[in-house]
């Protein structure tokens, strides 16, 4: 009888002891959630976003075609407590796709509100299309601006498959079909494909750039041909249109704009996307419906995956500058 006593004790103690620590483990999570929040800036959203104020969009590492950037571009043009808008650039370029869809809506935003860009070390390729696209260019002295042309890169790997013994057969419906290949050497017939793509995404871009920056024929030949320049020589060849940081975007806004001093200047950010690594730590802690050792051992193995991918990610954008030139895939812009 004592016996079954004790085992009832300790059962109560056990649980009482479940019972405070998954109330730790509640108040710790709820933490989280409130420090995320506050760092992807919610505080800031129901009280400066709710008065007259300027956008600061900020584009950087890798240009793809992101819709939510793309969507928080049209959400600004569309907020009628936007009064204008900074383009903070910091970009290498990357797929054509991606700047042209981009620029679209910058175009489209920049005619609605004044929007200028704002660039920090690099608006090159495909980042100086989307800079163009606002009125007005401001850069550091030592920015690097330009680099307007087309790249399309591919691998020859037939030496590698002759080393180890590798034959590759193919049976195709025409000559140029998944031409150029990496298993042989490219054709000349193929390679002429690739340039008359090369020239048509090239002319496109030259003849965007003509247009924006009012040059003459001769004038977008000077820069149009592939090479970068700093923001001195950028001033000088009609590539941006001052020499400074956001304070000069700032005061463009204000003294040719016409926009009041006293705006503040907000960030827009996309939203971020927090729900699924909430959702594992709540059933990580033993919140969810399935909670228990094994679920808990499952969940804080998908945390923790997750959490990787976010920090690869975020590593890749912020050091894109030092390989970012080394690193260009097919079909993206230089």
């Amino acid at each position: 009888m004592s016996a079954a006593i004790d085992e009832i004790l300790d059962r109560r103690r056990l649980r009482k002891r479940l019972t405070f620590w998954r109330v730790m483990a509640l108040i710790g999570f709820a933490g989280v959630i409130i420090a995320s929040l506050a760092a992807a800036g919610f505080g800031t959203s129901l009280s400066d976003k709710s008065s007259d104020h300027i956008a600061r969009i900020s584009i950087s590492g890798f240009i793809t075609e992101n819709q939510q950037l793309i969507d928080l571009i049209t959400k600004a043009r569309k907020d009628k407590k936007v009064k204008g808008v900074i383009i903070k650039m910091d970009s290498p370029g990357g797929a054509t796709v991606g700047g042209e869809a981009i620029y679209e809506a910058v175009r489209a935003l920049a005619k609605a509100k004044p929007t200028v860009t704002s660039v920090g070390g690099l608006a090159a390729s495909a980042g100086y299309m989307i800079a163009v696209g606002t009125d007005h260019i401001v850069a550091r002295r030592s920015s690097l601006v330009g680099s307007i042309g087309v790249l399309f890169q591919y691998p020859d790997a037939s030496k590698l498959l002759d080393t180890i013994g590798v034959k590759m057969e193919e049976i195709k419906s025409s000559p140029l079909k998944a031409e150029p290949s990496p298993f042989h050497p490219a054709q000349e017939d193929a390679k002429e494909v690739l340039r008359d793509l090369i020239k048509d995404s090239f002319g496109w871009f030259r003849g965007l750039v003509k247009e924006r920056r009012n040059y003459s024929d001769s004038e977008v030949d000077i820069v149009a041909t592939g090479r970068i320049f700093s923001g001195a020589q950028g001033v000088a060849n009609k590539l941006i249109d001052e020499i400074g940081g956001e304070e000069v975007a700032r005061s463009w806004l204000s003294e040719k704009k016409g926009l009041s001093k006293k705006l503040k200047t907000v960030d827009w950010k996309p939203p971020t996307d927090t729900l699924g690594l909430y959702t594992s730590m709540a059933k990580a802690l033993g919140f969810g419906e399935n909670g228990g050792i094994f679920a808990v051992s499952s969940e804080l193995s998908n945390l923790r995956k997750l959490a990787q991918e976010r920090i690869f990610l975020d590593g890749l954008l912020s050091v894109w500058h030092a390989s970012g030139l080394k690193s260009i895939k097919e079909g993206e812009i230089r």
